[in-house]
């Protein structure tokens, strides 16, 4: 658990009104990415060997500089990086990443050289070492190491994951995800992703949280954050590797992570509401359903499609994933009837077909029907066709229809595509723009929708004693993940215990 010095320190890394810049040309990219973003604050660079970088004027070290940065970007070697590290501690900086490796991933020697860069960062709040860095596109903040997507906005999701690359890839995924933070913790010398989690659900901003992890060092930190998440009603989305044998090896040559027993991570996330994916697409999709949508608030959906095969797949998708289709009420299949032709089958899910193809407001006329009756969620299937001359205003009036559907009902709205690549940037952008959750892929929606419905009732069977206690699952099967504070504490044998 960071001290409240440090705590503090963290809330100026994120959200910084100064930020110093420490190496030399590689540094183009960051600093033309915050001013391209729009960040209000001051920029420096600190290089003695240089006179200026990406048009700046440098500063020879961390005393010239005008005052304490509240964040700092180091990209210069490992030992250099101590260094700096040092005196920008002692300067009573605000936070900093580090993005060299060579640390305790490679092994013993690294192993001592971190702990090293731990002692020198004192209260400072340290991000890394061998880490991406930490993106922050609410207020136009670039502490990376490399180029990125994501664009600027006022509410959306963060991200933190124990994988640089994989950062970076999410944050160039074409699926419209509103990306609010994206950081990339490494090794974790300092800051764990606990600490992390504890600052970031007190951002307004922030609407859901995913996580890619390959282990933790501190449970108690972690489990305090998950459990104020929970409180707050900002649900946490896992994906958790290292499940394999090879994966566990992977992840301690990686990130220097212990991977841990899955069977007690499933149990920890379980006990926390965290919700877990098992791929970056399910990761994307949920978070993407969650900060747009929200949690439902039960698995009653309706589901329109324009092919009997759309709804079959869908309807063997739905039950596993704990989503019900109920049955339409006698007076809405009759008007349902007098609007189709004698061969549109009414049901749920209703393949209205071509009846009403490119009609639009025979199209909203026929999702507001269903969806006025009190569903948790409605679902338009449709893919789009991804080919060079194809007319897509068919596709595009079934859409229009289902947003005004939408605003008549006040349902909550999904447009699925069966196919990711089927769904294209101006629709999803479209669909944000009015409220409704553009998802790609089929067997992420349907997993995305069942785990944002399963959420809200198990935050309230538990928080329903009246508040959910911090706690550590310590202990599973005879197998202990304690870490830190906790690591000399006695443990019993039974299946769990908890520490509160």
């Amino acid at each position: 658990m960071p001290s409240s010095t440090r705590s503090d320190n963290l809330k100026r890394l994120l959200k910084p009104r100064h930020i110093a810049f420490f190496g030399g040309a590689a540094l183009g990219d960051p600093i033309r990415s915050c001013e391209s973003a729009g960040f209000e604050g001051e920029i420096w660079v600190v290089n003695p060997g240089r006179v200026e970088v990406a048009g700046r004027t440098c500063y020879r070290s961390v005393a010239e500089l005008p005052e304490a940065p509240d964040a700092s970007f180091i990209a210069v070697n490992r030992e250099q990086t101590i260094a700096v590290v040092r005196e920008l501690a002692a300067r009573g900086a605000g936070g900093a990443v580090a993005y060299a490796a060579g640390f305790a991933e490679i092994g013993d020697e690294g192993a001592a050289l971190q702990k090293e860069l731990a002692a020198a960062a004192g209260e400072l709040a340290l991000i890394g070492p061998n880490c991406y860095g930490l993106l922050n596109y609410f207020d136009g903040v670039a502490l990376w190491a490399d180029q990125h997507g994501g664009k600027p906005l006022e509410r959306g999701v963060a991200i933190v994951s124990q994988s640089g690359n994989i950062s970076l890839n999410l944050t160039m995924a074409g699926r419209s995800v509103p990306l609010g933070y994206v950081i990339s913790v490494g090794n974790q010398a300092v800051l764990g992703i606990g600490d992390t989690l504890e600052a970031l659900v007190e951002d307004p901003r922030i609407s859901a949280i995913g996580l890619y992890m390959e282990g933790l060092s501190d449970v108690a930190t972690f489990s305090r954050a998950a459990a104020r998440a929970l409180e707050k009603n900002i649900p946490i989305v896992a994906l958790k590797v290292g499940t394999s044998d090879i994966g566990a090896q992977v992840a301690l040559s990686h990130t220097s992570s212990l991977a841990g027993s899955d069977q007690l991570y499933e149990a920890l996330f379980a006990r926390l509401g965290i919700i877990r994916v098992d791929s970056i697409a399910g990761l994307l999709e949920t978070l993407k359903l969650l900060a747009v949508v929200g949690p439902l608030a039960g698995p009653r959906l309706c589901v329109f499609t324009c092919s009997g095969g759309e709804s079959a797949l869908i309807a063997d998708l739905a039950e596993p994933a704990g989503l019900e289709f109920s049955p339409l009420s006698r007076e809405q299949a009759d008007d349902l009837k007098r609007q189709m032709t004698v061969f549109t089958t009414i049901a749920n899910p209703f393949d209205y077909n071509t009846a009403v193809w490119g009609d639009v407001a025979a199209l909203e006329r026929c999702f507001t029907t269903v969806m006025q009756s009190g569903f948790d969620v409605g679902v338009l299937m449709i893919d789009y066709p991804d080919v060079e001359g194809c007319d897509p205003s068919g596709w595009d009036a079934s859409v229009d229809g289902f947003i005004a559907a939408h605003k008549t009902t006040g349902c909550p709205a999904v447009v699925a595509s069966t196919l990711p690549e089927l769904l294209p940037q101006r629709t999803r952008e479209r669909a944000l723009a009015n409220g409704l959750a553009p998802l790609q892929g089929l067997s992420e929606t349907v997993s995305g929708l069942g785990a944002a419905a399963d959420y809200a009732r198990r935050r309230t069977a538990l928080l329903a004693d009246g508040g959910l206690r911090p706690h550590v699952l310590c202990l599973l099967n005879g197998e202990s993940l304690l870490r830190g504070e906790f690591a000399d504490q006695p443990v019993a044998s039974g299946d769990e215990i908890l520490i509160h």
